[in-house]
């Protein structure tokens, strides 16, 4: 079976984030999206502290596909420099993986 991630980031907006995780399910590099928030963020932004309230996108996807998620991030993010971080997903039920391996599936591949 393939290896997975959770890929995340934020936005500001809650509509932003939607869409984020609309045009990355539709164009099928996720499986599925889920927005969390508001979350309240704290962060170093060109040398000024700063806080404030953020929407964050987390996202299932399997690992081979990262780059093209990454990419798809950096083209439509309302973002310069967006954060676009991966953790592993190392246990999951198998239907539910299957289900990932299956939704992400490379157009290429079929």
């Amino acid at each position: 079976m393939a290896d997975f991630l959770q890929v995340s980031t934020a936005t500001e907006t809650r509509e932003q984030a939607v869409e984020l995780a609309r045009s990355v399910v539709m164009a099928r590099l996720a499986a599925g999206a889920q927005i969390v928030g508001p979350v309240v963020s704290a962060f170093w932004h060109e040398g000024e502290f700063g806080t404030g309230e953020e929407w964050q996108l987390l996202l299932k996807t399997r690992a081979d596909r990262y780059p093209e998620v990454e990419a798809h991030f950096l083209a439509h993010h309302p973002w310069k420099n967006p954060e676009i971080s991966a953790v592993p997903i190392v246990a999951g039920s198998d239907a539910y993986l299957r289900w990932v391996a299956t939704t992400v599936e490379s157009v290429a591949a079929k």
